[in-house]
């Protein structure tokens, strides 16, 4: 059964997160506790239906989400994300909305000519800008991606890389090629590379450059400066989408120097066609430990991930991720 998950493991978690015992005989779950438990308990298993029902595995992640739209008193919006197919990878997996932010961020794309996403590693934002760029090229809405990030290094001199422009730049946009290859496969990514349909470049190659009948991705743009973040903004052109992605709390600048992410949140927000959508720790969808690591780094900094503080500019204006995740 796809609920119970390995060693029926999220029959485990369900148990304690609802106080209900749950035992699987057969391919029939029976319940038992007070009957507020219970009634908790299938609540949070109807939200998860669409998942098991197709027989796709549920994270310990889905069930975190799908309690804590239960105990907000959004069922009916998190229902949705069961059904939201947006994509099939190329090992066919369907790919969906985690969460409700998620959710949010993927209409605000689908309505806005430029969108920010702001928050915590982990939350799916790199990855759901590419699936939405790769889903416009396929319904032939835009005519090619351009993908896009500084290359900063992570507190490490990596010195100089042999090789030509490509193999010098590979390395910051790995994270990139890896979400193409997982929706559609390397040999046809190399394909849509090698004619320029698909386009990864380093920043400072975006100056002079009017990006039209594209979807223009900026990553880890925490890491941009704001004459970078005013020049790669100011490039869009007719019929181009821009999704600017980064996380404020891992900013590899030099000290003192404002983030032009950080900047833009603020000059930005509320400007027409602007989405801005932030994420939480609530939203990480990888490795469970990584959504308990993100929390305990904001409690030594003395932050929350809802908004982290800016970097000479004071605190970060506060904003729903499902404005338009």
């Amino acid at each position: 059964m796809a609920l119970a998950g390995a060693a029926e493991v999220n029959l485990r978690r369900i148990e304690e997160l609802t106080g209900s015992s749950l035992r699987l005989h057969g391919l029939d779950l029976y319940l038992s506790g007070r009957p507020a438990q219970v009634e908790r308990a299938c609540a949070l298993l109807e939200l998860l239906r669409p998942l098991w029902q197709n027989g796709e595995p549920v994270a310990v992640v889905d069930i975190q989400t799908a309690l804590t739209s239960l105990d907000s008193g959004r069922s009916d919006e998190h229902r949705d994300l069961g059904r939201q197919v947006l994509a099939t990878s190329v090992r066919g997996r369907s790919l969906r909305p985690r969460t409700l932010r998620q959710k949010g961020f993927i209409e605000a794309m689908e309505r806005h000519d430029l969108t920010l996403a702001i928050g915590p590693a982990g939350t799916g934002k790199t990855f759901l800008a590419t699936v939405q760029a790769v889903r416009m090229l396929q319904d032939r809405r835009v005519e090619r991606l351009v993908l896009t990030r500084p290359a900063v290094e992570a507190g490490e001199r990596l010195g100089f890389l042999p090789g030509d422009l490509q193999q010098k730049v590979d390395p910051y946009l790995r994270p990139l090629y890896d979400a193409l290859h997982t929706l559609l496969g390397q040999e046809r990514t190399t394909q849509l590379l090698e004619k320029g349909v698909i386009e990864v470049a380093p920043l400072a190659y975006m100056r002079g450059r009017t990006l039209a009948d594209a979807f223009v991705i900026l990553d880890e743009a925490q890491n941009t400066t704001p004459a970078q973040m005013r020049m790669v903004l100011t490039r869009l052109g007719e019929n181009a989408r821009m999704v600017v992605t980064g996380d404020i709390t891992q900013i590899d600048l030099p000290p003192g120097q404002i983030s032009g992410l950080v900047e833009a949140a603020e000059v930005l927000d509320g400007v027409e066609g602007v989405a801005l959508c932030r994420f939480t720790d609530t939203d990480v969808v990888r490795h469970p430990l990584v959504q308990r690591l993100v929390q305990a780094y904001a409690r030594r900094d003395g932050t929350a991930t809802t908004a982290a503080p800016r970097q000479g500019i004071g605190n970060t204006t506060r904003r729903s991720g499902r404005s338009a995740r």
